[in-house]
């Protein structure tokens, strides 16, 4: 019965020590990947992130996170090598804000291990809202312009996407004990989207005379942005509808021990 209790406290004390909770910043670099792109990843469409977050640490195996991230997004046809991406002369930038909840998989024992991998998946929300540049440098953004008949009467089943869109978080990373209270990882994450909007570019040209009439000359100007070539491609491909668009993030995370914090807070109390 003794080396029954002694076994019960050390688990106990061992279960106990695992959950706590962490507050983690995160700074890194992020992509998007769409109908702009030749390649999933392309040094030209790195732009910055960051990121703050809270997880909990429940047991050895498992960790629950919910997190914030911003990250600025683009691509340009003029960085693309194929000569019919390149003369479509399409891109785009957008802000990105992020909110997401996960669970963490441990692939080693915290208690055994200073650094070990894990994987994590969950789902989210994200804000986003392309923009670009008309030719004369002003910035539209091109939602509200229905670049592909989005809204139009002449095109029913073409509805305008929403800037709210679902994602679905999935990664990995290392994970390393800097000392009982701090941590540090590296994080690789990929999101699966349901939209193929990210970049306002999925499905094929409409008429250029229609959404001139309901939309105005900036919304065609934007829709067709060939240079000195006549419109003839109403119907036509434009994106690629049936690949969705997606983007990563690329972090070095710190966390601190917020429970470290409580316990000195209450010390000092007393």
């Amino acid at each position: 019965m003794r080396y029954v209790c002694i076994l019960w406290a050390f688990l106990m004390s061992h279960t106990l020590k695992a959950q706590n909770w962490m507050a983690e910043v995160s700074a890194g670099i992020a992509s998007y990947n769409g109908d702009l792109t030749e390649q999933a990843i392309s040094i030209k469409q790195i732009r910055p992130a960051l990121g703050l977050g809270i997880r909990y640490n429940a047991n050895y195996l498992f960790n629950f996170r919910a997190g914030f991230s911003y990250a600025r997004l683009g691509a340009n046809d003029r960085n693309n090598k194929d000569p019919e991406l390149k003369l479509r002369n399409l891109n785009f930038q957008t802000n990105l804000f992020e909110f997401h909840a996960a669970a963490e998989l441990n692939l080693m024992d915290p208690e055994l291990f200073y650094g070990y991998p894990y994987l994590f998946a969950g789902a989210g929300l994200f804000y986003f809202n392309p923009y670009t540049r008309d030719d004369q440098g002003e910035k539209r953004f091109l939602q509200p312009l229905g670049t592909e008949g989005q809204g139009l009467s002449a095109y029913p089943d073409r509805k305008k996407y929403s800037l709210v869109q679902l994602c679905l978080p999935l990664g990995g990373g290392w994970r390393i004990r800097l000392k009982n209270n701090m941590e540090i990882m590296y994080e690789l994450g990929y999101r699966v989207l349901i939209t193929d909007y990210l970049d306002d570019v999925s499905r094929v040209y409409p008429s250029m005379e229609l959404l001139a009439g309901e939309r105005g000359d900036v919304a065609a100007a934007l829709s067709y942005r060939k240079q000195g070539v006549p419109f003839m491609e109403e119907g036509e491909k434009r994106g690629n509808s049936k690949v969705k668009d997606s983007y990563f993030f690329s972090s070095i995370k710190l966390a601190v021990n917020i429970d470290g914090f409580k316990k000195i807070k209450n010390y000092r109390r007393h």
